[in-house]
């Protein structure tokens, strides 16, 4: 049975393989049926683009008229869960990141940059006398509201909500909530003024 099990998985990892680089037109077709099957529920018209790698598609939704760009990750895990909205963006190597514990969540409409990351996990580091890899982790959530956008280098951390309509400038480091229509910079982020809404009363 454990012979049995190993050919299982190397075959698995050969056919996730081959689905994640198959170049061009098809490729995108391949992946697209591919993930409408193995994601938790289908969806319409979404392109992604080779390099896409995806752990426990059962425990992540994702919307429709999406953009998935070279070398994207998206993990999730037994225990944690990822949902996606619809007509998001995501530039290249962006990781969303759920392993362990914890959830994420992106509304609609939202703009992430290259080499975004978020984590809805983060090392324990607090006993000096053991080392950090052998201290555990602690787990959150990530919320992230409709019409935002996330400039590349950022990187969101765990428990952190981003209001609707705002934007995190490029290499900010989110560590706490930020509120609606606010623009945050720097490391770590902060608001340095808020969008004009421009209501019509």
């Amino acid at each position: 049975m454990r012979l049995i099990s190993l050919i299982i998985g190397e075959l698995k990892d050969w056919l996730e393989f081959l689905v994640r680089n198959i170049p061009g037109r098809t490729g995108f077709l391949i992946r697209s049926l591919y993930y409408k099957i193995r994601l938790k529920k289908s969806f319409k018209e979404n392109r992604f683009e080779s390099g896409l790698r995806i752990e426990f598609p059962q425990n992540i939704l994702i919307g429709s008229y999406s953009y998935f760009g070279l070398n994207c990750k998206i993990y999730a895990s037994e225990f944690s869960q990822i949902k996606i909205g619809s007509n998001v963006t995501f530039n290249s190597n962006v990781m969303i990141n759920a392993r362990g514990e914890g959830k994420i969540f992106i509304g609609n409409n939202v703009l992430i940059g290259p080499n975004v990351v978020l984590r809805s996990n983060n090392h324990c580091f607090e006993d000096i006398k053991i080392p950090i890899k052998e201290q555990g982790m602690e787990y959150g959530d990530i919320f992230i509201e409709d019409d935002v956008w996330i400039s590349s280098n950022s990187v969101i951390l765990p428990n952190c909500k981003i209001g609707k309509g705002s934007i995190i400038g490029a290499g900010a480091v989110v560590t706490k909530n930020v509120e609606s229509y606010s623009i945050v910079v720097g490391v770590p982020a902060k608001q340095i003024r808020k969008r004009d809404l421009k209501i019509k009363e």
